[in-house]
């Protein structure tokens, strides 16, 4: 299939997403209960993990913006760790509990939808009149937008420039490049790795993170024309062929099959790898670390031979509204704000993304040069997300990394593997 039917079955199938103990006591205050009115005053919850990884205030700061142009709405921030906003709002959606507003993983979305937990955004846009083409990106289950994308972040090649370097290599473009620049890390004394990729089960994150965008990056796709699984096709054989003789070669790094993402970026940090798929969010991290690191953000190589456009993996901060809030005008203003020019523009600058608003271009006199590299990979390929809406995508990532595992540690056949996968999906879907 050419590169430009597989983007118009992409943009067909994701609309056009052009362009991630306290649960009993939260959950008693959220949800259709949660908003309340006092003195006239309406009072919308928001939970969220953008708060503690934004610089301190800055998010409260835009949320008084916020309540300052809409006086009579006060907004309640509910915020926390990913880990720990991803079971309160689970619990939430089964106990129709969840707040207001919240921010959504694209792996959340189809479950929560097909739960009623979450509303329809279409239906809000279209009551209010809101015009959604300056909107980048909607994710939608049966025809209807249930997240909005407010900040993306793009997970382009990390590559330690140092150790290319000192192994005689260039930047690799292609799959055999990259190949051989991994065995020559690894074979020029370092005691670095080539590549690595965080395979561990209890987060399998892995596989949307390190192993299926080699098949995004060259115009390839885990899906069939209509949306469901087609994981044994050429595109994804030929990636896990391709990540099976490097497994083989010894040249990604030892352990990759219990670690977790922040392994991962500290073993790039602390230069014991030279290549790894990571998010823009770890650059700022990565310096605070080693700010002596010398490295650079590069697309993805492609397979030999292909010269289409490329998929470039990204995660988005996502938001959406509960289904059972008592205040859907007022939450509805608060997301079209997050979306609005300013405060999108500004809030996508804070976190070092991608704005959720297509009209935002983003301001990198201040920012890391890297980011600009990054945004320049952005916008010559085509954003890719393909787990975003699927029912069930964390555990389909682990049905895929259990299999994977098996071809790369215990010579399991390959056809054989994708098959099981394939099969497990089938069931899911």
């Amino acid at each position: 299939m050419n590169s430009a039917v597989r983007h118009d079955r992409w943009r067909k199938q994701t609309h056009v997403m052009v362009a991630a103990l306290g649960v009993v006591a939260l959950a008693a205050g959220c949800g259709s209960g949660g908003g309340s009115e006092e003195g006239g005053d309406v009072t919308i919850e928001f939970m969220q993990w953008w708060e503690p990884e934004l610089p301190d205030g800055e998010f409260a700061a835009l949320i008084e913006q916020f309540e300052e142009e809409n006086p009579g709405i006060d907004v309640e921030l509910l915020s926390g760790p990913y880990a720990s906003i991803k079971d309160q709002v689970i619990a939430g959606s089964a106990s129709g509990t969840m707040p207001d507003v919240l921010g959504l993983d694209g792996a959340w979305v189809h479950d929560f939808a097909t739960q009623g937990s979450i509303a329809d955004l279409s239906a809000a846009m279209s009551d209010a009149g809101y015009d959604d083409s300056q909107l980048a990106a909607q994710v939608q289950v049966d025809g209807a937008t249930r997240m909005i994308p407010v900040v993306n972040f793009a997970y382009p090649m990390f590559v330690n420039n140092s150790l290319l370097e000192q192994a005689g290599v260039e930047v690799p473009t292609t799959w055999s490049e990259f190949q051989s620049a991994a065995q020559a890390v690894v074979d020029s004394g370092s005691g670095a790795s080539g590549f690595v990729a965080a395979l561990g089960l209890e987060k399998p994150n892995g596989i949307n993170i390190d192993i299926l965008p080699w098949t995004w990056a060259s115009g390839g796709t885990m899906l069939s024309e209509d949306g469901g699984p087609a994981v044994n096709n050429e595109d994804v054989t030929a990636t896990i062929e391709f990540i099976k003789e490097m497994w083989d070669a010894g040249v990604i790094a030892p352990g990759g099959l219990t670690m977790a993402e922040q392994d991962k970026v500290e073993e790039f940090t602390n230069e014991r790898v030279a290549m790894m798929v990571s998010s823009l969010a770890h650059i700022n991290l990565i310096r605070e670390n080693n700010p002596e690191l010398d490295f650079s953000v590069v697309p993805l190589p492609v397979q030999d031979g292909y010269t289409g456009e490329s998929g470039v993996r990204y995660a988005s901060w996502g938001i959406g509204m509960s289904a059972n809030t008592e205040h859907p005008e007022e939450s509805w203003k608060l997301i079209e704000f997050l979306m609005s020019e300013g405060a999108n523009g500004q809030l996508s600058a804070l976190a070092n993304g991608f704005p959720g608003n297509a009209n935002v271009t983003p301001d990198f006199t201040e920012s890391d040069p890297l980011f600009e590299d990054a945004f320049n990979i952005w916008q010559a390929g085509y954003p890719v997300s393909e787990f975003t809406g699927l029912p069930l995508a964390d555990e389909l990532m682990r049905v895929f990394d259990e299999e994977l595992q098996q071809v790369l540690a215990e010579d399991k056949p390959i056809d054989e593997a994708l098959g099981n996968i394939q099969t497990e999906w089938e069931g899911s879907f």
